[in-house]
């Protein structure tokens, strides 16, 4: 995590949905498995923080659907803004970088399930590269 990541805001699209993180936000992870590819159209980002830490300041457009027996994805079901992952029993919630505001500090640490990789991207920031979470 770093400490100077904190106090941030963000939401969806069309604002049905709009938080704020008041805690050091881990560095941004990029998965690359074929359920956050169909998810979102193609690798997913997400920082993450304590769940207590998030607070919901309109989550009028927000659902939670279970996309696994493990974790269920949170989205905006007006825009379809796709803004947060967590596995059940977990206490932190991973939320998209996309989805925050302004500048944020943050920075893709490292990329897993490389091994589920389409062919047509190619991964050259220098970053970590794991075939699955490891």
């Amino acid at each position: 995590m770093t400490d100077a990541v904190k106090h941030l805001t963000g939401g969806c699209l069309c604002g049905a949905v709009k938080f704020k993180v008041d805690a050091p936000m881990r560095e941004v992870i990029a998965c690359h498995c074929g359920q956050c590819r169909k998810a979102t159209g193609n690798f997913f980002t997400a920082t993450n923080a304590p769940d207590h830490t998030v607070t919901f300041i309109d989550e009028s457009g927000l659902t939670w659907f279970k996309s696994s027996d493990k974790a269920e994805r949170g989205f905006c079901h007006v825009c379809g803004s796709n803004l947060f992952w967590r596995s059940f029993g977990s206490y932190t919630i991973s939320i998209t970088a996309g989805s925050l505001d302004g500048s944020t500090g943050l920075h893709i640490q490292e990329h897993i399930y490389v091994a589920d990789k389409p062919d047509w991207y190619e991964i050259t920031d220098g970053k970590p590269q794991f075939a699955v979470w490891r």
